[in-house]
């Protein structure tokens, strides 16, 4: 049964408004399909891969990002595609597909992009080799080298892995997900009779072996099996080998009627791991009766198989990017800590209660987040401390905040969301700390993530009580934030208090907030306040003034939205659109969003932050802009099926940095953005190109996250910003 009455939730059904643009369109034509428009998101990904411009390390680095990223989308996308088709589900995509029509497209392009991986690795791996560096270096072993190898084998992975005989009397092993293995076909040198062996790595081991000495030889662990095969086989030849690697469908399906929340999730967890098989990678020379076994055993009927002469999983790369070459990587810089709070001699409370500010992740450091969740655990006036965990990290100095906060005898609440994917069981972990320590945890919704970023500190305060507020775009992860763009708002306005407990009520108790006074939130308004918003933009069109609207998210997919965007580009509206990732809307077509733009900006960090951006009747840049951050991008999920913020900046200093410095700069940057053709879907780099650039030198256009690492943001210059200005940006390209 659902936890929130079905009327707080308008127009669930996710359908347009009735007065669809070209609803006499099919919806081929109107819409893209959201798996293809990823597939082209990782396609972008993997081109930086090719840069020229860009250190060998880090190029290594964006391959084995988009490997990870294909991965994840076969483990979950496609395999929620196959299951549907299993069960001969008919629900049609936004572009009019079926899922059937979706898997044969989707096979297509995923073939394509896993042969430009391969393509990618072997164009890489001579120039990593002329820097010393060699991937799949068994070739390059012998004399010491050899000997070393070989008794690497027999300390360190001998007593680790388990051949397993595969016949009657021996059922075929469990392959795990994301398993890898190498199978064997062998003869008895005694008598001639023929064995079939299985050997899989554990997990636990390293995928890549470095050999000691100078130059960084690394040899994958797969391979130093079949290599020293012999030594365990003793008395058997071999006739036949191969290395395999297996992905099976790895989503969580949540069932209502689920009792205790904790125990489903430690039970799916370990069903996941036994998921349909959705992709088995093999070598290109691996053994006939081998693969034909594997084909067999594995129930394959409706799974990828991918063969390959490069090399299986891209994704565990990121072992060799780790080798300590920083001559091979982005130079390193130093993430600045807001000079206001250093101001007040590192008091972020009595910086925010001076003004409100927002922090701009990666360039300004996170640390200033977890010093504020520091401050109130040992803080005497602090009373209470309410954070919503959607992603924490292993490591998560967050979560050491509030265990502390709890044993100094604050009131600590915390809502932990089981269903963060692939971060179930890390969370399950730290909600039974926290509990142990004393801290109210809350798992939020059945039915529903909780995708809210908002811690709240309420510290005794001149006789009365004040409200300390938090407000992000990412998560409270120590790593992501590292390399993840995103936005941190912390205020001392009373009304957003007001709103945050009432969101915490929600959360915790589901009551459904009345009278909001600043925050929108869903599953309940926010969605309608977008579309408020986008409609008083219309209507600004329609009497001649200025109408414009500037977005920046993650991906766009919901049908209401893109309908509306349609709707408003057609009165007039100026649109210009910062999307990452997945894009359903189509921009520039004739008649239909002819006032449309849509970029996609891939660098050197992951552009994460979302904020949503009206002129007000006036041109943008505005100091009337109606400008808001959030964390929800424009989607089904975050807007019918999570609860998420909408946060209107209202301060004069706030919205100068969130709206003239952050977004216009996306808007500007030339160096790492991509154009979306409406016609055919496709992605044009915008110039300059470097493909002519060399490894090292600086392309000639505006590179926004070189912008950020130089220039610090307004909100936390504090007295420094009297003299010393941030250069302004201006709408004329190029000009910054």
């Amino acid at each position: 049964m659902s936890t929130v009455p079905a009327n707080d939730v308008s127009d669930a059904d996710g359908l347009p408004d009735a007065n669809l643009p070209h609803e006499s369109l099919p919806a081929g034509e109107l819409y893209f399909n959201r798996e293809l428009s990823w597939l082209s998101f990782n396609e972008r990904v993997l081109a930086e891969a090719n840069r020229a411009s860009y250190p060998l390390l880090e190029r290594l680095r964006f391959l084995s990002i988009a490997g990870s990223n294909l991965d994840e989308f076969m483990m979950i996308r496609v395999a929620g595609l196959v299951g549907q088709v299993r069960s001969d589900v008919g629900e049609m995509s936004i572009d009019g597909r079926t899922p059937k029509q979706q898997l044969a497209a989707i096979t297509e392009k995923f073939r394509e992009l896993e042969e430009l991986q391969q393509t990618t690795f072997t164009d890489l791996r001579p120039l990593l080799e002329a820097e010393g560096i060699h991937i799949k270096g068994e070739d390059r072993i012998e004399g010491e080298a050899e000997a070393w190898l070989r008794q690497y084998f027999i300390d360190h992975i001998i007593p680790v892995i388990t051949p397993q005989a595969i016949d009657p009397a021996h059922p075929f092993p469990f392959v795990a997900n994301l398993g890898l293995g190498a199978l064997f076909n062998l003869t008895r040198e005694a008598d001639g009779s023929e064995l079939v062996e299985m050997v899989l790595i554990p997990s636990a081991l390293p995928r890549f072996i470095r050999i000691p000495g100078e130059e960084a030889i690394y040899v994958a662990i797969e391979r130093v099996v079949v290599r020293y095969a012999e030594l365990l086989f003793p008395g058997f030849a071999i006739s036949g080998d191969g290395v395999f690697r297996v992905l099976r469908d790895s989503d969580i399906e949540i069932e209502e009627e689920a009792e205790d929340l904790v125990r489903y999730f430690r039970s799916a967890i370990q069903r996941r791991r036994r998921g349909q098989v959705i992709l088995l990678e093999i070598d290109a020379d691996f053994d006939a009766a081998g693969e034909e076994l594997l084909r067999d055993k594995l129930e394959l009927e409706q799974a990828f198989v991918t063969k390959t002469e490069g090399m299986l999983g891209i994704t565990s790369l990121a072992e060799v990017v780790s080798e300590d070459r920083q001559d091979l990587k982005f130079t390193a810089f130093s993430p600045r800590y807001p000079e206001r709070v250093m101001e007040h001699d590192g008091d972020a409370f009595a910086a925010i209660r001076e003004k409100d500010m927002v922090v701009h992740h990666p360039y300004e450091s996170f640390e200033v987040v977890v010093d504020f969740l520091r401050q109130a655990a040992d803080d005497p006036a602090v009373v209470s401390i309410k954070q919503a965990l959607y992603r924490a990290g292993q490591q998560s100095p967050v979560v050491n905040a509030l265990v502390r906060a709890a044993e100094n005898g604050k009131s600590v609440t915390a809502v932990v969301e089981l269903k963060a994917r692939f971060d179930e069981e890390q969370n399950l972990k730290w909600a039974a700390e926290l509990e142990r320590a004393g801290v109210q945890v809350i798992y939020g919704f059945v039915d529903w993530k909780t995708h809210a970023k908002i811690s709240m500190v309420t510290r005794q305060e001149d006789g009365g009580y004040r409200t300390y507020c938090h407000f992000g775009t990412g998560n409270y992860h120590p790593v992501t934030t590292k390399i993840y763009t995103d936005l941190s708002y912390f205020t001392a306005d009373p009304a957003f208090g007001r709103d945050a407990a009432k969101l915490f009520n929600f959360i915790t108790g589901y009551v459904a907030p009345q009278a909001m006074e600043k925050l929108a939130i869903s599953p309940l308004n926010l969605l309608e306040t977008l579309l408020e918003r986008i409609d008083a933009e219309i209507a600004f069109a329609r009497e001649g003034k200025p109408a414009t609207i500037w977005m920046k998210m993650n991906q766009i997919t919901e049908k209401r939205v893109i309908d509306k965007l349609y709707e408003a580009s057609q009165a007039g509206v100026q649109i210009v659109l910062v999307v990452r990732g997945i894009c359903c809307l189509r921009p520039g077509v004739p008649g239909l969003s002819d006032n449309i733009t849509v970029k996609s900006i891939i660098g050197r960090f992951l552009e994460h932050s979302r904020i949503y951006a009206f002129g007000n009747g006036e041109a943008l840049p505005s100091d009337k802009a109606k400008v808001y951050i959030s964390s929800a991008d424009a989607m089904d999920r975050n807007l019918y099926r999570r609860v998420e913020t909408l946060v209107p900046i209202d301060n004069d200093t706030v919205q100068d940095q969130v709206l003239e410095q952050v977004l216009l700069a996306n808007l500007l940057d030339t160096e790492q953005s991509w154009l979306l053709d409406g016609e055919t879907g496709e992605y044009e780099r915008v110039e300059p190109d470097d493909a002519e650039i060399a490894e090292g030198e600086e392309p000639a256009g505006f590179n926004c996250h070189r912008y950020f690492m130089v220039n610090p943001s307004l909100s936390g210059r504090g007295e420094a910003l009297k003299e010393d200005r941030v250069p302004n940006l201006t709408l004329r390209k190029g000009s910054a």
